[in-house]
């Protein structure tokens, strides 16, 4: 497993070998460029990874030169044109009608994101186009937001924060502002895998009394790990204080966080999702937070997103609700645009990644 630092580092280092360009003529240097690769890249990625791009001497790019609106379809649509290359985020559709706009020479796709629901994995598979991604390197950084968030949400930090700035902090009462604790609980993990084993790990110093999980099948490598219990769905559901989610979304999972499943949590739990929001029924889930079927709820993935301020979860005060936000430090985040960039040069150079979906 990296951590995002050593994966900082170690990434820089990978940096494929530059193109050396000799000669020093101006004839030379133009018959180099016309063999460059060309490549498009949808988002102002951090500057770890355009870095290497601009070094590596084996590509011309262009990019959408904003970090605060994504491209517009209709001008991503013209731009991958006769590419070669596309480095994308995970706010980009990649799909049959980009693809077909792309054209033939488009042999490379890179997204800076571990997640892979915004591609058309069948149209990719049957064109010939390698994926690169980039799990891991985020790793830690979504691990600590996550338990951030269950603290936020167990002990209502928000709620507390307002009542301090609002005028609500009075004289001290006996149960005011009371939330839950980690101590002597059952942590649920829907979904073991790096970041669930992660997030294990630095709750277990809270003396957690007992983590469970469930997934497709067991995982007793993971598992042992942080020793924790298979358990059914129901079961986990059933026995868990806090239940995270970290499962990937898939026609499977979609929305398998919903009113059969919030029926049989405690009344006591909070329920966690750094995920991804398609895997919750968010109507169910507001009305498990407003009924008192479930104590609270932490959220860093909504569908749509962003959500609509109008949203009814927005109007309650046990749901907590960040904006997509679990690799959001400076070390993962270039550790993600070098790594992405990366693995689009290995690819152009018929190179294995160092990350590869396999299709």
């Amino acid at each position: 497993m990296w951590c995002s630092r050593m994966a900082l580092r170690r990434l820089q280092k990978i940096a494929v070998t530059p193109l050396n360009i000799t000669g020093g003529l101006t004839s030379n240097i133009q018959r180099e460029m016309s063999t460059l690769r060309r490549v498009y890249v949808t988002r102002q990625i951090p500057p770890e990874g355009l870095k290497i791009l601009r070094k590596s001497g084996q590509v011309q790019f262009e990019l959408w030169d904003s970090d605060d609106i994504p491209v517009p379809r209709k001008e991503l649509l013209q731009k991958v044109k006769g590419v070669d290359g596309l480095l994308c985020t995970l706010t980009e559709k990649i799909d049959a009608e980009l693809l077909d706009a792309a054209g033939p020479n488009l042999k490379v796709l890179s997204t800076m994101s571990v997640g892979f629901d915004h591609l058309s994995l069948d149209e990719l598979k049957k064109r010939g186009i390698r994926i690169g991604y980039t799990p891991e390197v985020l790793t830690d950084a979504v691990a600590e937001l996550t338990v951030a968030l269950l603290l936020a949400t167990s002990r209502r930090l928000i709620e507390a924060t307002h009542e301090a700035k609002t005028g609500g902090w009075g004289t001290w009462r006996t149960l005011w502002l009371c939330g839950y604790e980690l101590a002597n609980s059952t942590v649920g993990i829907l979904g073991l895998g790096r970041i669930g084993v992660a997030i294990a790990e630095r709750l277990a110093p809270f003396k957690v009394r007992k983590f469970i999980y469930t997934d497709v099948a067991p995982r007793p490598e993971l598992a042992s790990a942080i020793n924790a219990e298979y358990v059914s769905f129901d079961e986990l559901a059933k026995q868990s204080d806090f239940l995270a989610v970290c499962c990937a979304l898939t026609p499977e999972t979609k929305e398998i966080c919903n009113k059969n499943l919030f029926s049989k949590m405690k009344k006591t739990s909070i329920f966690i999702n750094t995920s991804r929001g398609g895997v919750v029924n968010q109507e169910d889930l507001y009305e498990a937070l407003s009924t008192g079927q479930i104590a609270g709820a932490g959220l860093d993935v909504t569908v749509p997103e962003p959500l609509p301020t109008n949203h009814p979860l927005f109007t309650l005060k046990n749901c907590v609700i960040l904006p997509h936000i679990a690799s959001a430090s400076y070390t993962t985040r270039d550790a993600m645009s070098s790594l992405a960039a990366n693995n689009l040069l290995l690819g152009l150079r018929g190179q294995p990644m160092i990350k590869e979906l396999k299709l």
